[in-house]
């Protein structure tokens, strides 16, 4: 096993790094933890680690210094068998020199397919010069456990599908403000391409059957490896049938209740605390979201209805009935999912008259960013609807911003509480990815 371990080790370090496109994510290293990337399958995990192994290199790290493994590859099943411990002592008969004298870079990519890992990584974090990066795609690698399993001892970080930014990088084209006419034309062109091919990486280019085949490959590996096959769920169809149904209804309002009798009506014998489960797992895995009411009290906003998400908002186009979904709720789908890269203190607001607002987020201190969705404000009974929601909301809270999201229009506002925003959504999202602009978006109670 050493032996395989050794050539294993010396074919990467020949190889060259698929660092894809760049990722406009931070990732900070903090002595005596242990970097653990987490999110949704196939939202290019992998591929950002080959990027930080890029960066070190350009540092001028040896490549020597760098030991990737990924726990797939099926040379490395005996390690199941004899242990994680022969990983060092392989390397280490290549570089003996190397032994406490200079950092070394540990990359392990889907580590969890290994038991006991967790005593392994902590024991290089104590006994060698070393950082560590992990990723992992399997449910055993969901937040919660994670977190459980390593104790404080590492540094969680989220990826999700391409931004808009990102997907802007992907496509060669320069996001940076100013604007011309000629390059707002080239966003907002690529903006409705984005609109149709999401962020998963790989479904990028690809012709729309390709695009949702791939989609549906995804969607039912999240499903039976993160969810049945990590839970040993015996009724797998009551899954299937519930994550098809939030998926229809994605930006709408559910309650335990209603998702249980629905169910129910299709032959499930699933109780209230198995429905419970499943939404807890599906957050877990990233794929779906739950939005609550924001309220000062946490049993008064378990207790009203909540509304749900998707991670990708075209993974919903091609995972969709399309008998329930409208591009609507589409469009708070992919406002959502660009607010949760942020923070996952993210609400929905109903006003003491009972008008609602799609989104209110929690920033630093007391700073709150109020987000209402609309596809278009033509229609005067939208605006005026949209309007005095948002218009209600500010004044409860004393905020003097807000924002109304839409896919083309823009304007500003002025109301008796302050001033609304409306903003395009190709525009929107761009400024939540600047961090100089993006701190003028949360308004803050005097």
């Amino acid at each position: 096993m050493i032996e395989r371990l050794k050539e294993i080790i010396l074919d990467f370090q020949e190889s060259d790094l698929p660092t894809g496109v760049p990722r406009r994510v931070e990732v900070t290293h903090v002595p005596g933890k242990a970097s653990v990337c987490m999110g949704v399958r196939r939202s290019g995990k992998s591929t950002f680690m080959f990027q930080r192994m890029q960066v070190l290199r350009e540092k001028g790290v040896n490549r020597q210094n760098i030991l990737y493994l990924n726990f797939f590859d099926d040379r490395l099943h005996m390690l199941q068998r004899e242990g994680l411990g022969v990983i060092l002592e392989a390397y280490y008969s290549l570089f003996p020199e190397k032994k406490n004298a200079e950092t070394l870079y540990f990359f392990f990519d889907e580590i969890q397919m290994v038991p006991g890992w967790e005593p392994f990584v902590d024991r290089l974090m104590r006994t060698e010069t070393c950082e560590v990066m992990i990723t992992g795609s399997s449910a055993q690698m969901l937040s919660r456990e994670i977190a459980t399993q390593m104790r404080g001892r590492v540094l969680s970080w989220e990826m999700f599908p391409f931004s808009f930014r990102e997907f802007l990088d992907y496509k060669g084209i320069d996001s940076r403000t100013p604007f011309s006419t000629k390059k707002r034309l080239i966003i907002q062109k690529a903006f409705e391409e984005y609109w149709e091919s999401g962020g998963f990486p790989e479904v990028l280019g690809l012709n729309r059957l390709l695009r949702i085949k791939v989609h549906q490959e995804y969607f039912n590996a999240m499903l039976f490896r993160d969810l049945v096959e990590r839970h040993d769920i015996s009724h797998p169809k009551a899954v299937s049938d519930l994550a098809h149904w939030l998926i229809d209804n994605t930006g709408s309002l559910y309650s335990i209740n209603n998702l249980t009798g629905y169910l129910k009506s299709l032959g499930h014998k699933a109780p209230k605390s198995a429905v419970s489960d499943y939404l807890e797992w599906f957050e877990d895995a990233y794929i779906l979201f739950t939005v609550r009411l924001f309220d000062a009290s946490l049993s008064r906003a378990n207790a009203n209805p909540k509304k749900v998400y998707c991670v990708d908002h075209a993974l919903v186009t091609s995972i969709s009935s399309g008998i329930l979904s409208n591009t609507g709720h589409l469009l708070e789908s992919l406002v959502f999912t660009a607010l949760r890269r942020i923070t996952p203190n993210i609400y929905y607001y109903k006003t003491r008259t009972g008008r609602e607002v799609d989104f209110i987020t929690q920033g630093q201190a007391s700073s709150r960013m109020l987000v209402q969705v609309c596809q278009s404000m033509a229609d005067p009974q939208t605006r005026k609807r949209e309007t005095a929601a948002l218009a209600d909301t500010m004044a409860e809270l004393n905020l003097s911003l807000g924002f109304i999201v839409t896919r083309h229009e823009e304007e500003q506002i002025v109301v008796d509480s302050g001033t609304i925003q409306v903003i395009p959504a190709w525009r929107f999202l761009l400024t939540l990815e600047t961090p100089d602009t993006f701190s003028t978006a949360f308004a803050t109670e005097p």
